[in-house]
């Protein structure tokens, strides 16, 4: 050691800051051996014990188990690589803990009881493949064996819950609520009769354009029937059903008529189910897009309209 000063054990304590038992075990544990001992056998370190101290006390302090300690001061690994594997660790800690966070909260909002709190938890942890998993299924279901319109599928197929890593409780709501939507028996019909309508309108070459304007019009127009108190088969109505029925007949390539307005009752019916504009409103909170102003009501005074006409 060539005149380098030796520390008993009380003054390595004093030196670093830690207890004389921790010093104690961590020298018995042979991850601060002593230079040397008195006569009488007490221990007794060199400068080095300090510097050591202070790494495994730091490296503790950040989670490290003792086993990588030695392995850094055994120079098999870098303390660079340690804090690069253990930040990585501590993330997937992190997300899990946020997600757990966000799971009480939401169980808190939903007041649930403790089969509706296993329910909730299970579903919300699963794992991003399986969270999609039960989406494609319930898609793989609806358009089986079917011909539908393509562009009507790959917009099912394209839009998938990806909840964050660190969610809100409403979107932990919302993709619980998701969840059961799509294995609720009468949904997945409602979806199937969509898709099998689909099937047969392409099939007839009559698929609508799909054109915003036409969303936009409808929107428009029956908003402000509404906002006038104007009751849907009333005469006031006839005037807003007329253009509308001939906006969706010129976007179908078709003549506006009796026989069109009954296919196109049909047609809003099976297209109208709210439940279908519920599943996209949840997927819009699920993946933080904007949300649209509901389109439920609009159809519902137009279907009601077509009925009464």
């Amino acid at each position: 050691m060539n005149g380098d000063p030796l520390y008993t054990i009380g003054e390595l304590a004093k030196l670093t800051g830690l207890p004389v038992r921790t010093i104690r075990f961590y020298s018995d544990a042979g991850v601060v051996p002593p230079a040397s001992r008195t006569p009488a056998g007490y221990r007794l370190y060199d400068p080095d014990a300090a510097a050591r101290l202070v790494l495994v006390r730091t490296l503790r302090d950040l989670g490290v188990d003792l086993a990588t300690v030695q392995r850094v001061l055994a120079s098999e690994i870098t303390v660079g690589e340690v804090a690069r594997a253990h930040a990585a660790a501590l993330d997937a800690r992190i997300r899990t803990l946020r997600l757990h966070r966000a799971v009480l909260r939401a169980i808190a909002e939903r007041g649930s009881d403790p089969k509706e709190m296993e329910i909730v938890h299970k579903l919300a942890t699963l794992s991003a493949a399986e969270r999609r998993r039960i989406i494609t299924d319930f898609i793989d279901a609806s358009f089986a064996g079917l011909e539908t319109d393509p562009a009507f599928e790959a917009k099912m197929r394209s839009t998938l819950p990806d909840l964050p890593d660190d969610p809100e409780p409403e979107q932990v709501d919302a993709w619980v609520e998701l969840a059961e939507l799509v294995g609720d028996p009468g949904f997945r019909a409602a979806v199937r009769r969509m898709a099998e309508f689909q099937a047969r309108e392409a099939a007839k070459g009559a698929v609508p354009s799909g054109s915003m304007d036409l969303v936009t019009l409808t929107r428009e127009k029956v908003e402000a029937a509404i906002a006038a108190g104007v009751a849907p088969g009333s005469a006031a109505a006839r005037p807003v059903v007329d253009e509308l029925a001939g906006a969706y007949a010129a976007d179908l390539g078709a003549q506006d008529g009796p026989d069109f307005r009954r296919d196109l009752l049909v047609r809003l019916e099976i297209g109208g189910d709210p439940r279908a504009e519920r599943y996209w409103r949840l997927l819009a909170v699920i993946n933080g897009w904007t949300p649209w102003p509901p389109m439920a009501p609009v159809f519902e005074w137009l279907i009601e309209s077509l009925r009464r006409a």
